[in-house]
């Protein structure tokens, strides 16, 4: 597997997103698997909110959120524990690095991005086998550090199911399934870097493990990585502790062909 990031100007509010990727992203090729991260994605969107005079961070995460625990977020520096889009996220993505004085907000409705995204440069270079992946990056509990993770995708199978296949000692695997878009989206974010490096979007050639797919997914396959709270590995964690409402909502709608959906 090979990676390369792909450095662009500095990408403020209201950009096009698909002139940037049609000016920076050379003709890609059969089976190549495009990573951009959900930040200039967001700002293309316009989803950003000014540091001076905006709502409190508690507000912030209350409207972003879909499920927090309610902290005291008065220091800069203070974290918010919350859940959006069916991911365990700090802050439900709010973010400040790279932001020009502002908050980025997460973008709206990231599937529906990655299938426009799909739909256009899969068109643009006539790609019968291509993969999209909107990209953040997280922290993980007892390790330091954060790493990439896919917020949404498009033209292939986020997960390889590996159980009923046979071990080293040929014994079957019974629960054993890969998540190829997160190992993925870690491996394109570690390459595109989380600084001033300027190269928000990476091309993935000969990605192991493709299951390429010849249609954007259905919203069954998009729930196909969520895991309910309670049937979670981590559910003594995650239902150990009191989650507040927030009033973020999921979107339900069929994907389309926009790239700046405003609800």
């Amino acid at each position: 597997m090979r990676i390369v990031a792909y450095k662009t100007h500095k990408i403020r509010a209201h950009e096009d997103l698909l002139v940037i990727l049609d000016h920076y992203v050379p003709p890609l090729r059969e089976g190549d698997v495009i990573a951009v991260t959900s930040k200039i994605v967001a700002l293309c969107q316009g989803r950003v909110v000014p540091k001076n005079g905006a709502p409190s961070k508690n507000d912030l995460v209350k409207q972003e959120a879909e499920w927090f625990i309610q902290q005291d977020l008065t220091r800069p520096e203070a974290i918010a524990i919350t859940i959006k889009e069916g991911i365990l996220i700090a802050s439900a993505g709010i973010d400040t690095s790279n932001a020009e004085k502002q908050y980025v907000l997460w973008p709206h409705h990231p599937q529906q991005v990655a299938t426009a995204i799909w739909t256009h440069l899969k068109k643009r270079d006539k790609l019968r086998h291509f993969g999209v992946i909107l990209t953040d990056s997280k922290t993980h509990p007892l390790r330091w550090g954060v790493t990439g993770v896919g917020l949404a995708w498009c033209g292939f199978h986020p997960l390889r199911d590996c159980r009923g296949m046979k071990d080293i000692w040929d014994q079957e695997l019974r629960v054993t399934t890969i998540n190829v878009l997160d190992g993925l989206a870690a491996s394109a974010v570690l390459v595109m870097g989380e600084s001033a490096e300027q190269t928000p979007v990476a091309v993935i050639h000969n990605a192991p493990h493709m299951h390429f797919l010849d249609a954007p997914p259905t919203e069954e396959e998009t729930r196909s990585l969520r895991i309910a709270r309670q049937d979670d590995l981590y559910a003594p964690l995650l239902e150990g502790v009191q989650w507040q409402k927030g009033e973020a909502k999921t979107c339900k709608k069929p994907p389309c062909k926009s790239l700046n959906p405003s609800e």
